[in-house]
Order: C-alpha cells, then structure tokens, then sequence
C-alpha cells in the first residue's frame, strides 16, 4: 500500500504521510517538515 503525501503549507515540498505527522495522545496531530523546520501544532482530526 502506497504512504500518501502531504504538502508543507510553508515551503510546499510533498513528504510521505509517515514522515511529518506525529499523533498525540489526545487526538491532536502534530506536522514537522523535516526539510523547512515548519512545525504546526494541535491539528483537530474528525476524533477531537
């Protein structure tokens, strides 16, 4: 099965799923380019 990719909204470079998103316990995702250093915070998901 193929990872989808997911666009840095600061510099636009697409990165495998797995790569820049972390899962917090209370349901809050966290992004981090690797490539950028842009980092978003609390992103509400359809659970919270």
């Amino acid at each position: 099965m193929k990872v989808p990719n997911v666009e840095c909204p600061n510099c636009l470079k697409q990165l495998p799923l797995t790569e820049v998103l972390t899962a917090q316990s209370n349901q809050n995702v966290i992004f981090t380019c690797p490539d950028c250093r842009f980092i978003l915070r609390n992103i509400r998901t359809s659970k919270g």
